[in-house]
């Protein structure tokens, strides 16, 4: 059930694989990684291999801890594409791990190791703007090493959620074109203008509207 590897010398293991995937090196995709393999554990859950696991992702935009979600999608596979991972924009490294059968979970990135993580050469270079890919290998190793060396305890912060609730929109394969461009939109992006079907583009949509996606 668990993706949890242990190295000779008791520390824990990720595949390399995960590097490759997420694009460099570095120490958030490990501590994502990490998280969800705690949030599998704790939910009693397999990886998702279809659509029975969702992931409410604390983060926002502009913050390289975002790595960390790359790192989630790679232990538990619920990945973004097949829409079982959510941002909810408060900016933490955080998430809360939701299985109907199973509950909710969040698991917080603790405020400790994270200064204690700040202070690594790692990110030295990064708040000079060299990009994650061009720091030293030895630095980068450094940092990856501290989050593999560390105790869950250390890490994270768990805390289940027993009144969590979610309803996921259900799935549908129902689309239409849009009368006035010819490209298929899936049902729950289309308007009425005109008494026509039209795609939110042609529809005039803008930006600040709220769209609630609902079958038609």
């Amino acid at each position: 059930m668990s993706n949890e590897v242990k190295s000779r010398n008791g520390a824990f293991k990720v595949p390399d694989w995960l590097f490759e995937f997420h694009g460099h090196k570095c120490p958030y995709s490990v501590v994502g990684y990490r998280m969800g393999v705690v949030a599998l554990r704790e939910l009693g859950v397999e990886r998702c291999y279809d659509h029975d696991l969702f992931v409410f992702s604390e983060m926002g935009v502009g913050h390289p801890q975002g790595c960390m979600q790359d790192g989630i999608q790679a232990s538990t596979s619920a990945t973004f594409g097949k829409g079982q991972m959510h941002k909810v924009y408060f900016g933490k490294v955080a998430a809360t791990f939701y299985h109907p059968e199973k509950g909710a979970v969040r698991i917080l990135f603790t405020n400790e190791f994270m200064d204690k993580l700040g202070t690594h050469e790692f990110f030295k270079f990064r708040k000079q703007g060299i990009e994650p890919s061009q720091v030293p290998a030895e630095a980068a190793q450094g940092v990856i090493n501290m989050v593999l060396n560390a105790t869950e305890e250390e890490l994270f912060k768990i805390k289940r959620v027993p009144d969590f609730k979610f309803e996921p929109v259900p799935s549908s394969f129902n689309k239409a074109k849009c009368s006035v461009c010819g490209e298929y939109v899936f049902e729950r992006y289309l308007r009425v203008k005109d008494g026509k079907l039209v795609c939110l583009q042609c529809s005039g949509h803008r930006d600040d509207e709220q769209t609630i996606y609902l079958p038609i």
